[in-house]
């Protein structure tokens, strides 16, 4: 919130406790018969002039513009009010390729009755024109921006993918963020800037280098990125399997406990090795 909807976390309270609304929000999805799923997150949260709100950020994760998201986005909304009886802000992240496709509402008249339902957006690709600032940024999310930026980029070029992502990796250490919080972004560059495997060992190899030169302090840093990438893998190659069998993602996710997001990554390299 603080990254993406800055004015929204200035009026967040955030001295009382948030409460995630995950499995609430997958019963609307089923009782709104909507047949996919995103990467949705829903928050409850106390506003600093009193009283509760429901926030609903949604991540657009496809590649080509959907003609009906400003439908899905209002019947999600009204959905999450009339279930809560509160205010419902809907939020949505675009990651797609489309400099023109920016859906930030949903209108529709008839006979004089109307609706106009209008959300904020925020859209990955025109961050693009200011790499300088996501450079200097310590919001972690920078980092995440900068990642699915060069991921794009970078399609079908696994060379200068490694480069990027050994830049990013590099760049924590340099602005001095902790061993965790390294490993953990370090787990999201590797699972979106994905490499060949024979690039893989080769930026191991570079990244250890790099900390021994460094001479930083966490000697243990590499050992546990391959444990947290063992975890990762054996987790995505049942996910794999059950995308196979045709299970839904829903019940994936609670078995895996991978997020939506990298389920429909790994279900679009297996539909299309390429």
């Amino acid at each position: 919130m603080t990254f993406f909807f800055p004015a929204i976390e200035a009026d967040i309270d955030w001295s009382k406790p948030i409460r995630f609304l995950d499995k609430e929000l997958q019963k609307v999805v089923r009782d709104a018969e909507i047949p996919k799923r995103y990467a949705d997150k829903l928050v409850e949260v106390h506003r600093l002039s009193g009283g509760k709100a429901i926030v609903l950020c949604h991540v657009e994760v496809q590649n080509d513009g959907e003609p009906d998201f400003g439908a899905r986005m209002y019947n999600y909304n009204y959905r999450l009010r009339d279930r809560y009886n509160c205010s419902v802000v809907s939020l949505a992240i675009l990651t797609d390729d489309s400099k023109k496709w920016r859906p930030n509402g949903f209108q529709d008249e008839l006979w004089g009755c109307s609706t106009d339902f209008r959300f904020p957006i925020v859209k990955l690709l025109d961050y693009q024109e200011n790499w300088a600032a996501l450079e200097a940024s310590r919001n972690p999310f920078a980092v995440v921006v900068m990642a699915q930026l060069k991921t794009k980029e970078t399609h079908n070029q696994p060379h200068k993918r490694k480069a990027w992502r050994y830049q990013l990796t590099t760049m924590l250490y340099d602005q001095g963020y902790g061993e965790q919080d390294i490993i953990e972004l370090h787990a999201f560059l590797d699972w979106m800037m994905r490499l060949p495997e024979e690039l893989e060992r080769q930026f191991q190899t570079e990244l250890k280098a790099f900390e021994e030169a460094k001479r930083m302090k966490y000697v243990t840093t590499i050992e546990r990125m391959a444990e947290e990438r063992g975890k990762l893998l054996e987790k995505q190659g049942i996910a794999l399997n059950l995308l196979r069998q045709k299970i839904s993602m829903d019940v994936i996710t609670i078995a895996t406990g991978l997020p939506t997001a990298q389920l429909q990554q790994l279900q679009t390299e297996m539909e299309d090795p390429t």
